[in-house]
This record gives structure tokens, sequence and C-alpha cells, in this order.
């Protein structure tokens, strides 16, 4: 019997060994990786119950007859099923295994199905017991999941003297496979969970690098290509990537010419050079990540027969619509390999980079359309305040010679602050002084019919805001208010601080204001959304208004913000 117990005890630690061979070729898969972790979502626990299911069967299929019995190893598949799927998958996967092993038929044959289910459902009820005790990452441990197998054989040998009949041929039966099945199944069930936290491992390091780098070329290269997609950035990003990644050359293309190269090949692969490369051209046409790893498929540099690299992966970068602006190209020399780590952080700095082109354009757009609606403002302001303006001028000449003189230099002064403020800013004490050249015309214009308070603290005069906030309003206010009246009108000026913002209130007396639909009242719209745009939709214009008595608009900004 010894020699038997021996030759059985080999015999299966053979077909253990094939089975962790299969195992392992497996664990290189992606189909692999849900098992590196707890299964909780339904299409991992699929995948889970499928791939110990096979393995459960194989276990049966490659032991080895023992008189009416097998001596073989399912319960490594279903242990391990249940103890990473949990109860539900143990428990599928022993059914599957046991009605498999049950077709087998045999005087063992309901005693081993029996045996496969039970072992399914141990290792269920030790996940669902170690999860409740958030103790998930000792379900991984080779050592529990040896042990745990072994208890599953050896309930597996009681199950068998229990229902295999007759008890006397099933205990000698029993004799002989326990030792070598408890040996090769523990041991096998260890190994198993051991490939399994290789694979994690790897993992794990492996978006652990892709973290690091990706962090750091993200911290290095921010905000560069806001500042343009152009020659001088992409050169300064390039060499970041490739000192980040350590891969042989980098090069960034828009959709006509290199941009930038760094590495090697840089004596011939020139910026400012056409893009010659028929994988950067097919990249741009059809926006496909083209790699050409040397081997599989070949690489050959466009520009020089005796270039060194060896492969490449070009990334298209992508803009507005999902239209291609150019590629970001990783190559490797002839002697050395990509791999999946450069690939894969490679499509990642493409994202980093398209999005940071993106944020430039828009910033670039966004303050396009500010200079517009200032050059906007001016154009609606300039024409009928200059036809008013010179009639009243010419109104007051014969009368009041030095009057008129006076009004000349008010005008001059409210064009020049229009033409010396182009920039996005100005401070509220320039607001007030091309309020008050605007407001010496339109008095002298409206004579005893118009006074105008204004009440600004010099504390506030040094707060920030976008340039053409106050004028409008208060033409506004003057045009659309108080010149429509009978009787004399007012307008009032004032600044106040409110907790952290400042406040600006420009009243009249006549209420004459009637809510606007969208596209009308240009000057006041426009003034309120360039405020928003600077500091948010807390800020802005409101108005408040009672019909006949006054109109109210308040202008908010942030003192804080607005300052810098």
């Amino acid at each position: 019997m010894s020699v038997d117990l021996l030759g059985l005890s080999l015999f299966l630690l053979q077909q253990m060994c094939v089975y962790l061979v299969v195992a392992y070729l497996l664990s290189r898969t992606k189909i692999f990786i849900p098992l590196t972790h707890v299964t909780i979502r339904p299409p991992h626990k699929l995948t889970c119950y499928v791939i110990f299911s096979l393995f459960c069967i194989m276990g049966t299929i490659l032991g080895m007859p023992v008189v009416h019995a097998i001596a073989n190893t399912p319960a490594i598949g279903a242990t391990l099923g249940g103890l990473l799927g949990g109860p539900l998958v143990g428990l599928a996967v022993g059914v599957t295994g046991g009605l498999h092993r049950y077709s087998l038929g045999g005087a063992f044959a309901l005693a081993a199905g029996i045996d496969i289910v039970v072992q399914g459902l141990l290792g269920g009820l030790v996940h669902r017991h170690l999860v409740r005790q958030g103790r998930i990452r000792t379900l991984f441990d080779p050592y529990k999941a040896g042990a745990l197998t072994f208890i599953g054989v050896v309930l597996e040998l009681l199950i068998d003297l229990a229902v295999a009949k007759p008890f006397d041929q099933t205990l000698e039966i029993v004799r002989l496979i326990a030792i070598p099945e408890l040996i090769a199944n523990s041991l096998g069930a260890a190994m198993f969970m051991g490939i399994l936290l290789d694979r994690r491992a790897l993992i794990e390091r492996q978006s652990s690098i892709f973290s690091a780098k990706a962090l750091a070329i993200a911290a290095r290269a921010d905000g560069v290509l806001r500042r343009g997609f152009n020659q001088e950035n992409s050169q300064t990003v390039a060499r970041i990537i490739y000192e980040e990644t350590g891969v042989g050359a980098v090069a960034i293309t828009d959709r006509e010419k290199i941009l930038a190269f760094i590495g090697i090949g840089d004596d011939h692969h020139l910026p400012g050079t056409p893009i010659s490369s028929a994988s950067t051209l097919e990249a741009i046409t059809y926006n496909q990540v083209i790699y050409a790893d040397g081997n599989e498929v070949a690489y050959q540099c466009s520009i020089s027969p005796t270039c060194r690299l060896g492969s490449s992966l070009v990334i298209p970068l992508v803009g507005e619509d999902n239209h291609v602006i150019g590629t970001i190209k990783l190559y490797e020399p002839k002697s050395k390999l990509f791999s999946t780590i450069n690939r894969t952080l490679g499509e990642g700095i493409a994202k980093l980079l398209s999005s940071q082109i993106l944020a430039g354009r828009y910033e670039q757009q966004k303050a396009l359309l500010a200079q517009a609606e200032i050059k906007l403002l001016h154009a609606q302001v300039n024409p009928h305040f200059l036809f008013n303006a010179l009639n009243t001028i010419a109104a007051v000449t014969c009368d009041d010679p030095e009057k008129a003189r006076d009004l000349i230099g008010d005008l001059s002064t409210f064009f020049r602050m229009n033409l010396k403020r182009p920039s996005e800013e100005a401070s509220l004490s320039e607001e007030i002084e091309h309020v008050n050249a605007y407001l010496q015309i339109e008095l002298a214009r409206f004579s005893d019919q118009l006074t105008v308070e204004v009440d600004i603290p010099d504390s506030l005069g040094w707060v920030r805001l976008p340039t053409f906030t106050l004028q409008p309003v208060v033409e506004n206010s003057i045009k659309h208010g108080t010149s429509q009246l009978l009787r004399p009108g007012r307008v009032s000026i004032k600044a106040r601080q409110d907790g952290e913002d400042l406040v600006l209130d420009v009243e009249d007396n006549a209420g004459l204001y009637e809510p606007k639909p969208a596209g009308k009242g240009l000057g006041m719209s426009l003034v309120d959304r360039r405020i928003k745009n600077c500091f948010g939709a807390s800020y802005g214009v409101t108005v408040t208004s009672e019909r006949d008595v006054f109109t109210r608009v308040s202008i908010r900004v942030p003192l804080e913000a607005a300052s810098k």
C-alpha cells in the first residue's frame, strides 16, 4: 500500500502542477484581474464563478481513478471560488462541480458531488465572516487558503465515509486517498493564491508607477500648453515627458509639422520640419492610436535609415468636437521594447495635454470675447453720446464760451479715458473719473432738470473691477430714466462695503425700468455678464424698481478678488 500511496501522491502532485501552470498562464491575461480584488460587482462575480467552475471541473478530469472513486483536486476550485466570490459564488461553483462529478458515476458519485458543494459553501462562509470583520486582505493569505482547503478535504473524507457504500470498501479507499488529496489540494490552493497575490502585486506596482509618473508630469507641465500650442511650449512639455518617462525619445506635432523632439534621433527629427511619418499622418487622419512595436508591426524611421529608434507609439491630441489637433509620440530604441506602463502612460499624457490645450484655447477665446465686449461698449457709447455732446457744446458756445471750453475739456477727458483703458480692469477711482467726465456734459445738456449726487468713500477707490462697469449703468439711468421725466431728475451714485464685497448703487427717481427680453438692454447685460465671468454667478448686476418712484441698479463685486 505504501508504493500505491507514494505513486498516488506523486500523480496528484503532477496533476496539480499542470493545474497551476494553467492558472499561471491565465493570470497573465485580463480575465484574472477581477480575481485580484474582493468580488462585489455582479459581472465580477460571474467571472469568478466561470473561472473556478472550470478549475473545479478540471480538477476532477485530471484525477486518477481509484477502485470506484477518483483521487482528484476539485476542492481547490470550489474552496477558492467561495473564498474569493462569497457564499453565492461558492455555492454555484460547488453545484456546478458537484453535478459534473455526479455525472461521471461510480459508488462515490453522490458523496463526491456533495463534497464539492460543501467545500464551495465552506469557502463562501469564511469569505462572509472575514468581510464582516473587516479583514478583507486576509482573504488572499496563501496559508489561510491552504488551511481552509485542508479542512474542506477533511470534510470530504468524512462525507465519503458517511454516504458511500459499502463502508468497509469506502474506508479502504479513504485510507488510500486521504494523504495524497490533503497534500495536493492544500498545497495547490496555497500556490494558486500565491499566483493571484503575485498578479495583484504586479498590478499595484504598475498602478503606483503610473500614478507617480502621471502626477510628476502633470505637476511639471501644468499650464504650459495653456499659454499656447506652439513650438516653444511643446519643446518644454516634451522635455518634461522625456525626463519623467525615461523613453528613448518624445515628439509633439501639430497637424502639419514637428513642434518638438527630445531624445534619440534629435539630429534628424528637427522641430519645424513637415511630418513625414506615415503612422503619424494615419493617427491624425483617423484619430487612432498607432503602435509599431518593431516586432509584430514593423517600424522604420521615415527620415534616416540609420536611426536607432526601433518602435513608436503615436497618440492623437484631440481638441473641440473630437477634432485631432496634433499628436504626441513616444519612441524606444531598437535595444528596448515598449512596456505596458509606457503605453498606458502615453495615452494618459495625451489626455492631459489635450485638456491643457483646450483650456488654453478657451482662455484665449474668453480674453478675446472680453476685448470684443469692451469694444462693443465703446461702439454703443461713442456715436450717440458724441452727437449729443456736440449739440450741447454748440448750444452754449455763443452764450457761455467759457462753459463751452470746459465741456470740450470734459469731452476730451471722456474719450481719452476710453482710449487709454484697453485692459479688462480699472480701479473704482478711474471708473468715477470716467463717469464724472460723462456727467458734466449731461448736466450741461439737461441744465436745471438734472442733479447728480456722488458718494464714494476714498477708502474704496483702490478696488479694481472690470472696465466700463459704471458708465453704462449711469448712462441708462439718464437715457432711459430721468431724461423721460417732465419733473427734475435726480441720480445718485454710492459705494459701500458689504462684508467682503463692494456694492455700487446707481439710483434714479424716474422708476421707469422695464425688464428687457434676452438680447436687449445690451450695455447693462454686458456689464452683468463680464462681472459674472470674472467673479462667479453670485456677483453682477441686480435691479430694484418701484414704478414712477425709483430704479436702483446694484453692482456687486468681491473686494479681495477684485483687488488682485
